[in-house]
């Protein structure tokens, strides 16, 4: 796959990873973070995201198609690219090594999430506070979503890095430090966003 376009498909996986999966991703944790100002905060906000017109056609074109496009291309990366990170030790290849195993994470952890709400939301369930409350309050669901959230989170931020190289945005090495040291911030800020939601729904705190 890669002898002839491989350069190609690495920079089309990497857009995608930011556009339309990193915007969505940093939506989604935002509608989600509207429950640290109350139950009926959140059900707006998520009622509001499920009624948009032709919702199921956008969820398809934007999110489920680019998502299982991107993990898919990323499953072959993970079985066919060399790390190098027990030999060197690099920072760099330390990040490349965990972008891998974030990504495989993260794509079961999105497997999971749109089993426990999406599809049951088809099968009559209502997107509401309860449903998320009745979930997280499990402590091994808890868990596997903090656990998911974080890997979310740094798999966006990292992949950011390597958009940015990937397009010769920060072709320097001084633009790329500047670039590692920004995603270090969004991957806390966003991340943030992520945990205090789950917090909320678990405990009410």
């Amino acid at each position: 796959m890669f002898n002839k376009n491989g350069f190609n498909m690495r920079r089309l996986h990497s857009l995608l990873g930011v556009l339309p999966i990193g915007i969505f991703v940093i939506q989604h944790l935002v509608v989600n973070h509207f429950v640290v100002y109350g139950e009926e905060s959140f059900n707006k906000a998520a009622n509001f995201m499920a009624n948009l017109p032709f919702v199921l056609l956008l969820e398809t074109i934007v999110i489920y198609l680019p998502i299982l496009f991107h993990a898919v291309l990323g499953v072959y990366i993970v079985f066919t690219a060399r790390n190098n990170a027990k030999s060197y030790g690099y920072f760099r290849n330390w990040m490349f090594k965990l972008q891998r195993i974030t990504g495989v994470i993260t794509f079961l952890f999105i497997v999971v999430h749109v089993w426990q709400t999406r599809i049951q939301v088809a099968l009559g369930s209502e997107l509401s506070f309860d449903l998320m409350a009745d979930l997280l309050t499990q402590p091994w669901i808890f868990w596997f979503y903090a656990i998911g959230v974080i890997s979310t989170t740094f798999h966006l931020a990292n992949g950011l890095w390597s958009f940015c190289v990937s397009w010769g945005i920060t072709q320097s090495p001084r633009s790329q430090r500047v670039v590692s040291v920004a995603t270090i911030f969004v991957f806390l800020g966003v991340s943030y966003l992520g945990i205090r939601s789950i917090i909320r729904f678990a405990y009410g705190v």
